[in-house]
């Protein structure tokens, strides 16, 4: 049971983007002997592949094969790819895209802007949900049995402006499936502002959430608060129709 788990681990690790054993073993916690030694079984059974001897590791066919006999064409971070393209062109910052993942957002993979003031890529990194945009919009999407248990735990407070009380929490999410989006400011980091909006799939299930965050003195811009919420829900739409053709 322990080498499936970090076998699981491993492969998360490797949907943030391509690593090699050291980079994994960074990022997961894991020794790097066991890394190369779960890492060979997988690449046996084509679940992950190298270019080339040493180099690093990327997810193999065998999971596209997996992915597409239960949700055909389903390729998320290349389908989001455009998108976030489109969201970092048009609002000048870094967007991104995250999951939620054993009750924290995973950060899949982001787009980075071209300022030289920007902030770093959060790829791969886990965020507890209450604390971010794209972390609530996904709270938004789950059952009440779900929220009950989680706004009675203390919840981590990061700066001055993180939200904590559950009324609040639940009066947040109200305004999320009111309106699609939502804007958290330095809640997180007091230098950090974001916005997010959810990711449907062909049944209506959030399953991923796209952002964009840049540097609170610049982002956003007074006059375009309401333009980049809708643009970002737009956005989020025009990838959950694409996941349902």
């Amino acid at each position: 049971m322990q080498s499936i788990e970090r076998a699981f681990v491993l492969l998360r690790a490797l949907a943030a983007g391509p690593a090699g054993i050291t980079d994994l073993s960074d990022r997961t916690g894991l020794p790097k002997s066991t890394v190369a030694r779960i890492l060979g079984a997988l690449e046996r059974e084509f679940a992950v592949e190298q270019d080339e001897t040493g180099g690093d590791y990327r997810l193999g066919q065998s999971l596209g094969d997996l992915a597409g006999a239960s949700a055909p064409g389903r390729n998320l971070i290349a389908a989001a790819r455009p998108h976030l393209w489109d969201l970092t062109e048009i609002t000048g910052e870094t967007s991104g895209l995250s999951i939620l993942d054993r009750g924290e957002v995973l950060y899949l993979d982001h787009y980075e802007s071209t300022e030289e003031v920007q902030v770093r890529s959060w790829t791969g990194e886990r965020v507890a949900p209450h604390l971010v945009p794209s972390g609530l919009v996904m709270l938004a999407d789950k059952p009440e049995s779900y929220l009950s248990s989680l706004l009675r735990k203390p919840l981590a407070r990061t700066t001055e402006a993180s939200v904590t009380d559950p009324v609040k929490l639940r009066a947040r999410l109200d305004e999320i499936r009111e309106q699609g989006y939502i804007w958290v400011f330095a809640e997180f980091d007091e230098s950090i502002n974001s916005v997010a909006a959810g990711v449907t799939d062909h049944s209506g299930t959030m399953v991923a959430a796209l952002h964009v965050h840049g540097p609170a003195y610049r982002f956003p811009p007074d006059d375009r608060i309401d333009e980049f919420g809708h643009l970002i829900r737009d956005a989020a739409r025009r990838l959950s129709n694409q996941l349902t053709d």
